[in-house]
């Protein structure tokens, strides 16, 4: 009984965690992340523009992501950029796709204005095709209702002109 206890004294120590702390883990495919790389826009800048129900005002607060954005897209100048709406909306999917492709473009007339060319920038917008989740709650739709801005380095089939 007297061996029992001692070794089970020992699992209570901070020293025997059978888990590893990985709170401060890097995250997976983030070794690495160098200056102007995309993994550095994706956790530092943000590529996420949320919008209110039908909507394609830009926020306050998407505002401030939009900056972020154009900031490091001036800085980054390699970088074309597709921007992506979607919607969530109340409505048929032709008025959603109309609203996702507002949003898009109210997002890339956004970075124009803060300097980023237009060159680079195209939009497509995706209505209800591409959901983050499906769900009847206002919380979680209202994550469906956005704007990626992705980073890619040669313009695809949805860009104008391709």
């Amino acid at each position: 009984m007297l061996i029992a206890g001692g070794l089970l004294s020992g699992c209570n120590s901070a020293s025997n965690l059978a888990t590893p702390d990985v709170t401060n883990a890097t995250a997976a495919g983030f070794v690495d992340m160098k200056p102007g790389s995309e993994e550095e826009f994706m956790l530092n800048v943000g590529r996420r523009v949320y919008f209110d129900q039908g909507s394609s005002t830009i926020s306050d607060e998407a505002q401030m992501t939009i900056v972020r954005q154009a900031d490091w897209l001036n800085a980054n100048k390699k970088w074309l950029v597709k921007i992506q709406g979607h919607a969530d909306d109340p409505g048929s999917e032709a008025a959603n796709k109309t609203l996702s492709t507002k949003r898009a473009d109210a997002v890339l007339n956004a970075l124009v204005a803060k300097g980023v060319d237009r060159k680079r920038l195209w939009t497509k917008g995706y209505g209800i095709e591409r959901p983050v989740t499906d769900c009847d709650d206002i919380t979680c739709k209202s994550q469906n209702r956005r704007v990626v801005v992705n980073l890619r380095e040669e313009f695809d089939d949805s860009a104008p002109g391709r």
